[in-house]
C-alpha cells in the first residue's frame, strides 16, 4: 500500500531512497491515512461547491424568468441609473450580511451596526480616560521625581557648604589654640626670666590671677 501511494504521488519522477524498516514503513502508513483522508474532505467538499453551483444557477434562471415574464425586466433592460442603484442594493446587503433585501432586513443590520458603533465608542471614550488619567498620574509622579532630585542636590551643595564651614572653623579653632598654648609657654618664659631678675612672686600671672579670685 504505502509503495503504490508513494508511486501514486511521485508519478514519473524517482521516489527518494529510504531506509525500509517497520519504523520507517509505520511512519508513511500513518501519512498516507491523512493525506488520503485529506484529499477525501478535498473532494466532498469540490462537489459540495458544484451542487450549490448548479443550484444558484438553477436559483438565477429561475428569478430571471420572473423578472422577465412578470415585470418585463430584463439584463439589459434597466437604465444605468437603475442599475448602478441594484448595484448599491446588492454591495450594501452583502457589506451588512443581510438574509435577504427586504426593508426589514436593511433596518435591523444598520441597527445592530450602529449599537456597535455605540459600543466601540463608549469603549473608545474609556480608554481614552484611563490614558489621561495614567497621563496625569506618571506627569505628577516625573514632577516629584524632579523636584527629590532637585532637593537632594539642595541638600549635598548645603551638606557640602557646612562641610567646609566645619572645616574652616576647626582649623581656625587648632590655630587658636596653638596660638594659646604658645603664648602661655611665652607667658612662662618671660616670668621665669622675671623672676631669675628678682621680680616678686606675687607679681606673677599665676599670683595676680588666685589675688584676683
Amino acid at each position: 500500500q504505502v509503495t503504490l501511494w508513494l508511486k501514486k504521488i511521485y508519478g514519473d519522477v524517482p521516489i527518494p531512497e529510504y531506509e525500509v524498516n517497520e519504523r520507517t514503513v509505520e511512519i508513511l502508513h500513518e501519512v498516507m491515512e491523512c493525506n488520503e483522508e485529506r484529499d477525501r474532505d478535498v473532494m466532498l467538499l469540490i462537489e459540495d461547491m458544484k451542487d450549490r453551483t448548479t443550484k444558484y444557477e438553477a436559483e438565477i434562471e429561475y428569478w430571471q424568468d420572473i423578472l422577465g415574464e412578470s415585470l418585463g425586466l430584463s439584463e439589459g433592460s434597466l437604465s444605468q441609473e437603475a442599475t448602478a442603484d441594484l448595484a448599491d442594493l446588492v454591495e450594501s446587503a452583502v457589506e451588512l450580511e443581510v438574509e435577504d433585501t427586504s426593508l426589514s432586513s436593511f433596518y435591523s443590520a444598520i441597527n445592530d451596526m450602529t449599537s456597535e458603533l455605540y459600543k466601540t465608542k463608549s469603549k473608545n471614550e474609556e480608554m481614552e480616560l484611563k490614558l489621561k488619567t495614567l497621563t496625569k498620574k506618571l506627569t505628577s509622579a516625573l514632577m516629584l521625581e524632579k523636584n527629590l532630585e532637585e532637593d537632594i542636590k539642595t541638600l549635598e551643595e548645603s551638606q557640602e557648604a557646612e562641610k567646609a564651614t566645619a572645616e574652616v572653623r576647626s582649623n581656625n579653632l587648632k590655630f587658636l589654640e596653638d596660638k594659646s598654648k604658645d603664648l602661655k609657654i611665652r607667658i612662662s618664659e618671660a616670668e621665669a626670666e622675671l623672676v631669675a631678675r628678682g621680680l616678686d612672686q606675687s607679681l606673677t600671672h599665676e599670683a595676680l590671677m588666685k589675688s584676683s579670685e
